[in-house]
């Protein structure tokens, strides 16, 4: 079934396009946004296609206009996907109450809860639904994604990455929230989308997912040693690290001196994370 899709805006942007666009999304029950840069070298073949999400409060919009990264998409002749971080105007009681759960914050779980299971269903939609209208609308090599992000989205991409090891070919995380079982931010959103029942949250747990997965490719993880975030025990890279040497996953984690939680680190990063995703893409 073909979907519909409407073109927001569009922008030309290092010889390649940057572009907005909506679509009514079966998987939330709602208009969905995402943004979409496509190379140069798009324009006459088909492309890998690399996933970013996005972290807490932020829009399709943030990585394209603050990263820098098109740049080096262009460069390395990837198409960069990013989708909105949650659903949006669902009408849902408390949605836009806190900035760290509802609106902007749908942290890549399938909400098994109501009211939020009607619509936060990000998890689906990020595996499932948008890969499928990219590769609908789009010219990208379906059999050759990858995926990563930053902070909320930097755990989505760890867990959508273990559990689909033959759909992302690469994976790599900016500050994830790492091991969100047992950080404030994730026992929120965990407990409110998911319900109290832990054994339900190590789907979404990729200190957890890591333990049994078969991905084996190697992730990278960049962390700023002056992130708040980090001295306030919600990132906890180093649960995942030790998760990783127990079972022998490939992990590189850089801790970067004096970078914090903004877009400037990321800015100062995402050639690095770029790279890496070309390099295993292009195997």
């Amino acid at each position: 079934m073909s979907t519909a899709l409407k073109l927001v805006s569009e922008n030309l942007c290092f010889g390649g396009t940057v572009g907005f666009y909506s679509h009514p999304s079966q998987t939330c029950n709602c208009v969905m946004r995402f943004a979409v840069y496509q190379p140069p070298r798009a324009k006459s073949e088909l492309v890998p296609v690399l996933y970013f999400l996005s972290g807490l409060t932020c829009t399709e919009e943030n990585f394209m206009v603050k990263s820098g990264a098109q740049q080096f998409a262009a460069k390395y002749g990837l198409m960069l996907v990013v989708p909105d971080t949650s659903p949006r105007h669902t009408g849902i009681p408390g949605e836009d109450d806190d900035w760290d759960f509802g609106t902007g914050a749908g942290f890549y779980v399938d909400a098994t809860v109501g009211p939020w299971a009607s619509h936060y269903r990000m998890y689906s939609y990020v595996v499932e639904e948008l890969p499928a209208v990219i590769a609908e609308h789009f010219p990208v090599q379906v059999e050759r994604q990858g995926i990563f992000g930053h902070s909320m989205g930097g755990h989505g991409a760890l867990v959508c990455a273990l559990r689909n090891p033959d759909q992302y070919k690469s994976l790599s995380a900016l500050a994830p929230i790492a091991a969100p079982m047992r950080c404030p931010w994730g026992q929120k959103a965990f407990t409110n989308y998911l319900g109290s029942d832990q054994e339900s949250w190590r789907a979404y747990d990729a200190s957890e997912l890591v333990l049994s997965a078969s991905y084996n490719r190697l992730i990278v993880i960049d962390q700023g040693t002056a992130d708040p975030f980090l001295k306030k025990q919600q990132l906890l890279p180093e649960v995942f690290k030790k998760a990783c040497e127990q079972v022998g996953q490939p992990l590189t984690l850089r801790f970067q001196v004096g970078y914090n939680h903004s877009y400037y680190f990321i800015a100062s990063f995402i050639e690095d994370h770029i790279r890496h995703h070309a390099n295993a893409l292009g195997e």
